[in-house]
């Protein structure tokens, strides 16, 4: 299967990334190219269909960042690093015998040209600028081209070594002597082998099987072309299980478009009567669909509105929609987290609702009535799984507060349990 990569850089790194291309198995290159790195938002807005996207850098990365991290394929750019420098010193070095303090650089990050005289046992004082503090809304090409000629115009450097194709030719155009930094052919090839890896994680993750059941919690006449309508937005067909219940398969890629687009959220608000769903994800049908009924089965918990929940193959549920995306892990696989179920008889979906509980806190301190808000329990019920947890040391009483002129003090609890 071929992967197509959308590449956005200048002119010269097209022409660079295309020559070494041959050399990455079954990718194709779309071009898209800019003179200045600002233009990669534009380029992004007008993508043709590709699997990934591929930046000549961390400027045009940065700049069209808020653009391309809404897209459903991945992004990536091509890093520099410590080898890039190094062999962009070593041919100024051997071509054109410039002493390394008669050199201005600028770069992503000030400290790739430490490591490097670190590596080789220097401690010359060279010029240099960096800009990945500055990425992206302060950054200004105008201060990096300053910062190459009013050093040339003084007599304190002989050329630039720039890594922005834009700065370089705009020094020319100002008389000073100027070298874009070296992309290293191993570093470019290792750049297309990530996108491609990337593509493939993203394809096989986004067919990921998806079973979905759906079920009415009060008679109602169904109105079947909303359900069609439904699945239609997924890819998918539907099949009535008995007169209030339906079945569906479809993928993972799907269900999170119509996670995104709102269309799911739209179809739990459409009904006059609650309506609950559950999808499933699974490496086969079968699991996806044991999945589903899970997932269905905690929406049904829900009895007097319209929800839904999504159980990942990892065990993983995640809901309740349309109001929240709370994460609770069904499977509890840390051996702490397992000795800690065994000693108190609590579910895994318990221990993990009360590690989400602490980690959406900004006090590790809290009372039953915070717990019990937040797993939507009784106070009665949430009191035993706190009795459980202090019985065995997992949570300590801290304290207590009076929220009242009259009754009996809350008391102030604490995890004692690993959260991370």
């Amino acid at each position: 299967m071929t992967i197509k990569i959308a590449v956005i850089g200048s002119a010269d790194f097209i022409h660079t990334i295309i020559s070494v291309a041959p050399q990455v198995k079954e990718i194709e290159i779309e071009p898209y190219i800019y003179k200045q790195p600002e233009e990669a938002i534009e380029l992004v807005k007008y993508l043709k269909p590709c699997d990934v996207v591929f930046f000549s850098g961390a400027l045009p990365y940065y700049f069209s960042k808020e653009i391309h991290e809404s897209l459903p394929i991945p992004s990536l750019y091509l890093e520099q690093d410590e080898t890039a420098i190094a062999m962009s010193l070593l041919s100024l070095i051997s071509h054109r015998n410039i002493p390394l303090e008669r050199i201005s650089i600028d770069l992503t990050e000030s400290s790739f040209i430490k490591n490097v005289l670190a590596d080789i046992g220097l401690h010359t004082s060279l010029h240099v600028i960096d800009y990945v503090d500055k990425l992206p809304n302060k950054f200004n090409i105008n201060d990096i081209v300053h910062f190459h000629y009013s050093r040339f115009q003084l007599g304190e450097i002989d050329l630039a070594l720039t890594s922005i194709h834009a700065v370089y030719d705009r020094l020319n155009n100002l008389g000073v002597p100027a070298q874009r930094m070296i992309d290293p052919l191993k570093s470019l090839i290792h750049g297309l082998q990530d996108a491609k890896a990337q593509a493939e994680l993203t394809k096989s993750y986004s067919a990921t099987i998806a079973a979905g059941y759906i079920s009415f919690k009060q008679s109602e006449k169904v109105q079947k072309q909303h359900l069609e309508a439904f699945a239609h937005e997924m890819n998918a067909s539907i099949r009535q299980l008995g007169e209030a219940a339906f079945s569906l398969y479809s993928t993972r890629g799907d269900i999170d478009l119509v996670m995104d687009n709102g269309a799911f959220r739209d179809f739990l608000l459409k009904w006059q009567n609650p309506v609950a769903i559950g999808f499933g994800y699974g490496f086969t049908a079968a699991e996806a669909s044991q999945n589903a009924k899970i997932a269905r089965g905690f929406a049904v918990r829900h009895k007097h509105e319209s929800c839904g929940y999504i159980l990942t193959e990892t065990k993983e549920l995640l809901g309740p929609f349309p109001k929240e995306k709370k994460t609770q892990r069904l499977k509890n696989d840390h051996p702490e987290l397992l000795q800690i179920g065994k000693e108190t008889k609590l579910s895994p979906a318990n221990l993990s609702k009360i590690i989400q509980f602490s980690k959406s806190r900004q006090s590790i301190h809290f009372t039953a009535a915070d717990l019990s808000d937040y797993l939507q329990v009784t106070r009665r019920s949430t009191e035993r799984i706190l009795k459980k947890l202090v019985d065995h040391g997992f949570v300590k009483i801290v304290g207590e507060e009076m929220t009242y002129q009259q009754g009996r003090p809350r008391a102030i609890y604490e995890l004692n349990m690993p959260v991370y």
